[in-house]
């Protein structure tokens, strides 16, 4: 389905981040998952994914900031970022819209929510935020 499209997680929360791999892997997605974001980045050096998918509370450094480091490298603007959180506050989701997210996935995931949301981000469509 989903070809050789590589989505990057990035996720501190090693049961959460495999729970994740094991869904994104599932629909035949290529999943590379780091711990943190300075990871993230130094990954993104050398690589530009399909997808990033961001969890706003990491060590070094968020989910928010590396987004917002994506979008101002032109390699790497057009590429959708989901974030994941466990914040429900409106200055998470503000947060999210000024580093230019596509989308914000709360926590816990529901399977086939987070499986639709990807596709449709995938697909080049922005959620509301």
């Amino acid at each position: 389905m989903a070809g050789t499209h590589t989505i990057l997680v990035a996720e501190d929360e090693t049961a959460f981040a495999v729970v994740v791999e094991m869904v994104l892997e599932a629909d035949g997605y290529e999943v590379v998952t780091v711990a943190d974001g300075r990871e993230a980045l130094a990954w993104l050096k050398e690589h530009t994914p399909s997808m990033a998918i961001l969890d706003v509370n990491m060590p070094h450094m968020s989910g928010i900031d590396v987004c917002a480091r994506m979008k101002r490298v032109n390699r790497l603007k057009d590429v959708p970022v989901v974030i994941l959180t466990a914040h429900k506050d409106n200055n998470t989701r503000e947060l999210a819209r000024q580093a230019k997210a596509d989308a914000l996935i709360p926590k816990p995931l529901e399977g086939k929510d987070f499986r639709a949301l990807v596709r449709r981000v995938m697909a080049g469509e922005r959620q509301p935020i």
